[in-house]
C-alpha cells in the first residue's frame, strides 16, 4: 500500500504540501545548545513560510569511532527534545537504533526515525511502527530504491500508513557518495520522500576515525533535489560547524540557511509552474 501523504505533528509532508525541512545538529550536544539552535532554525523557517521539523539526535551508535561522541542517551535526550517541542511549537524527529527505545521515543516525539544502516531491521520497523507515529526510513547506501518497496510492506504489515523515505546517497567505492536523482521519483511510488542533502554530501569514514565530507555541495544537491520532485529535505545545521561534535565536515552553517532556502523555495515554485 502507498502512502501519499505523511503527517509528522501538524507539518503535513508529499501530496501537494508545501516544501518542508527537516533540520537540527546531528547530535544534541547540550540542552542549552540544542534550544539555542531550534529557536535560530524555526525563526528563518517562519520568516520564508518553510514547515519545520526539528531533528537532533539522543544517540549517534553508528560512530565511525567508540571514542566519539554519541550525545546524553535516551532519556535525557527525549527531555531535552520535549522540550524543544513545547517552547518552541515544533514537531520532533529523531533516530532510534533498538526496538526497546521505540515506546519510550514514542511518547515524545511526533516522528521515529530508522537510521539508514538498519533499514533492513524488521523489528526495529515494526517496534517504530507500533509507536502509532510517523516513521521516517532512511534508505540504506546499499539499496536499490525499489528495494525501498519491501520496507514499505514490512510497515504496512506492521500496521503504519504514515511514513516517509529518505534518499541519502549510495556507495560508490571506498569513502564515496553519489546520488541518483531518480531515487526520488522512484521512491514516491510508495511514500513522500525527503531528500537528505548533508549526508549526501559525506565521504564515510573518510577522515579516518570520523566522516569526512563536502559541504560545499549541500546547495547543489538540495537543488538538484528539489527540482526531481522531493517533498522535504533533511539537513543538519549548526551554529558553529568545524566545532561541531558530530558530522563536523558536513552540517550546514547556520548563517546561510536562509539564503540557501531562498533559492531552494525559488526553483520549488518553477516546478510548480511547470
Amino acid at each position: 500500500m502507498t502512502c501519499e501523504q505523511a503527517n509528522i505533528g501538524k507539518v503535513r509532508i508529499g501530496r501537494g504540501a508545501h516544501l518542508a525541512l527537516i533540520a537540527g545538529p546531528c547530535v544534541i550536544e547540550s540542552e542549552s545548545h540544542t534550544l539555542k539552535l531550534a529557536e535560530a532554525i524555526r525563526r528563518v523557517c517562519a520568516e520564508l513560510g518553510v514547515p519545520l521539523i526539528f531533528k537532533a539526535s539522543f544517540d549517534k551508535a553508528n560512530r565511525s569511532s567508540i571514542a566519539s561522541f554519541r550525545g546524553p542517551g535516551l532519556e535525557e535526550g527525549l527531555r531535552i527534545l520535549g522540550k524543544v517541542r513545547r517552547e518552541w511549537d515544533v514537531p520532533v524527529l529523531s533516530d532510534i537504533h533498538e526496538t526497546q527505545q521505540a515506546a519510550a521515543a514514542g511518547e515524545v516525539l511526533d516522528g521515529v526515525q530508522i537510521p539508514a544502516f538498519l533499514c533492513r531491521q524488521t523489528d526495529l520497523l515494526v517496534a517504530a511502527a507500533r509507536t502509532g507515529k510517523c516513521v521516517n526510513v532512511k534508505k540504506g547506501q546499499f539499496l536499490s530504491p525499489e528495494e525501498m518497496g519491501n520496507v514499505a510492506s514490512k510497515l504496512n504489515e506492521a500496521g503504519c500508513r504514515n511514513f516517509l523515505f529518505t534518499e541519502r546517497g549510495t556507495f560508490f567505492g571506498y569513502h564515496r557518495l553519489v546520488n541518483d536523482m531518480t531515487a526520488i521519483p522512484k521512491m514516491k511510488r510508495y511514500a513522500p520522500v525527503v531528500f537528505d542533502a548533508t549526508h549526501s554530501c559525506q565521504l564515510p569514514g573518510g577522515a579516518g576515525k570520523q566522516s569526512g565530507g563536502q559541504r560545499e555541495f549541500v546547495p547543489t544537491l538540495a537543488a538538484a533535489a528539489v527540482a526531481a520532485g522531493t517533498d522535504a529535505l533533511f539537513m543538519e545545521v549548526h551554529d558553529d560547524p568545524d566545532h561541531a561534535k558530530s558530522d563536523p565536515a558536513t552540517v550546514y552553517p547556520l548563517p546561510q540557511l536562509h539564503s540557501l532556502l531562498e533559492r531552494l523555495l525559488r526553483v520549488a515554485d518553477v516546478m510548480r509552474k511547470d
